[in-house]
């Protein structure tokens, strides 16, 4: 939501969610539709919520959210492909951030501590010590 837009260097979380009947044993939740859920959630991007057609069919009624439709998509294990969408609040939009390719920390521009261009792409680092590391051995964090 917004107030984790605006939070400072939030850590990056993503989810994948399904809908259908579970099996409770001995404490855990077992079956197909937990391993589809993990699946869409092993799909998922930094910041990203994906549902599959079950729960957009089931919370597409929910004020001030959208399901952005990303097609269909085969996921490691299953038999068919899954049609996915992307679940976010309407009407909000996310600053641009920069990731440091050496700790992983999301940057506003105004937290960007020192840039580097590489082979035509632009790197930003959360400090001195992060472009020190990157320099002395840039394969390490390229990829």
């Amino acid at each position: 939501d917004a107030r984790t837009l605006a939070e400072r260097q939030f850590p990056a979380a993503r989810s994948g969610v399904h809908w259908g009947p579970v099996l409770y044993r001995d404490g855990d939740y077992l079956g197909s539709n937990v391993n589809i859920a993990s699946r869409v959630a092993a799909e998922a991007q930094r910041h990203q919520v994906l549902v599959t057609a079950e729960v957009r069919k089931r919370a597409k009624e929910l004020p001030n959210m959208e399901f952005v439709r990303l097609g269909k998509r085969r996921l490691k294990g299953l038999a068919s492909e899954l049609v996915l969408f992307e679940a976010r609040p309407s009407g909000i939009e996310g600053e641009e951030k920069m990731i440091d390719p050496v700790c992983g920390m999301e940057l506003r521009p105004a937290e960007v501590a020192a840039r580097l261009s590489l082979e035509g792409k632009e790197r930003a680092f959360c400090s001195d010590e992060c472009l020190r590391l990157f320099v002395t051995s840039p394969e390490k964090y390229s990829g």
